[in-house]
């Protein structure tokens, strides 16, 4: 089934960088543009071509028509061609799109990032827009939203779509983190990605993962550096004008139906508990999602003080515009949160994002609107 992606690279005219998770559809979105040349580095063959003779691939892309467009799958595998793109740039106006799943080894190798030439994008699961009448939340929550995964689920082919959960995170120990040499010690990573998963969404307690996978707190904090590196997931810091205080960040990764596959959740529908949970990873992830596509300049934190905490706080280069707390049922926020979040933020929008709620309520002062409703205003109004 094709997706209709809000991503449209060729807007942009230029060249870009596009990187995003395994299997979030970027080889499909690339096959849909009109390229003169694709190289595909997933291809071992031409992988170990280019990287024995670099200069073959500027000798190929030379003899192209001046200004073509130029796609390359998994650019990461052999960055040193990111000085020949550089060349091909400046001197024979070609255009480049540059894919891969990890920025890792470009961003901590020293790579060439072609100093602002190229603009630097992300491909995110589905979103709701993406999936239109077929998108449904209990599938969303139950099973994420990577494009094989909604295809196997609108064929009812549910068992399918379980196996393709459980073997993404093999294939990503696999070819993400040994293949590119992230850690030599798998056995502790895969102990600490099943402890990691179970934190999903909670402040990260460092010491607390370090006694339970049994390594330094250290090697903690580097395997979620190695986790964030590689998109699977991403911190949420604490909104606080002192930095000393942004020691407790929380953590998400970057799709329900992949923290579930961690969990070994997948054959058991979701508590209500976990629901809620699953809920708040969900809008999480959309709204960073409708931010990247949208190229909004917006910062996501989370507001805590003491005991009073709301999920998610949006703010711009003038500070925070839009809070959002996510509840699964027909709950509101406790009283004691409000008065407190209206004490730091007396002009700030709070918010109850719903599950269940079709309609806005109000009680009180407190406003509580359907999902749908929150996506749409921070979507056209901020």
């Amino acid at each position: 089934m094709f997706y209709q992606r809000v991503l449209s690279i060729d807007q942009f005219n230029t060249s870009s960088f596009l990187f995003g998770p395994r299997m979030t559809g970027k080889t499909t979105l690339l096959h849909s543009f009109k390229s003169v040349e694709y190289v595909d580095l997933l291809d071992p063959d031409l992988e170990l071509s280019f990287r024995t003779d670099p200069k073959l691939f500027w000798q190929q892309i030379s003899a192209l028509p001046k200004g073509s467009l130029i796609i390359v799958d998994e650019v990461q595998k052999v960055p040193v061609l990111l000085n020949y793109i550089q060349k091909a740039m400046d001197t024979l106006e070609h255009h480049f799109i540059l894919s891969g799943s990890s920025a890792r080894k470009l961003k901590r190798g020293g790579a060439n990032l072609l100093g602002g030439r190229a603009l630097d994008l992300k491909l995110h699961p589905l979103i709701a827009d993406e999936l239109k009448t077929d998108f449904h939340m209990d599938r969303a929550l139950h099973y994420g939203t990577l494009p094989k995964i909604c295809d196997l689920l609108h064929d009812r082919q549910t068992d399918l779509a379980k196996q393709h959960l459980k073997s993404y995170i093999s294939t990503y120990i696999r070819e993400e983190i040994q293949s590119e040499a992230l850690t030599r010690n798998l056995g502790a990573f895969n102990r600490f990605l099943n402890v990691a998963a179970q934190c999903n969404g909670q402040i990260i307690e460092f010491a607390n993962i370090s006694r339970e996978c049994s390594v330094p707190m250290s090697t903690v904090k580097e395997y979620f550096q190695i986790l964030e590196d590689t998109l699977i997931g991403f911190y949420l810091w604490p909104w606080d004008k002192s930095e000393r205080k942004k020691a407790r960040p929380k953590f998400y990764f970057f799709d329900c139906g992949v923290a579930r596959a961690i969990q070994n959740r997948l054959n058991d529908p979701p508590t209500l508990m976990e629901t809620g949970n699953l809920f708040e990873t969900w809008l999480v992830n959309e709204l960073r999602r409708i931010c990247d596509y949208t190229r909004k300049e917006h910062e996501f934190t989370f507001w805590r003080y003491r005991e009073e905490e709301v999920d998610i706080l949006i703010s711009n280069s003038r500070g925070p515009v839009l809070a959002i707390e996510c509840k699964a049922g027909r709950g509101d926020l406790r009283r004691a949160t409000i008065t407190q979040f209206r004490k730091t933020f007396p002009k700030v929008p709070l918010v109850v994002a719903s599950l269940r709620d079709n309609k806005p309520r109000k009680i009180g002062t407190q406003e509580i609107w359907p999902w749908k409703q929150v996506l749409v205003h921070y979507k056209n109004n901020l």
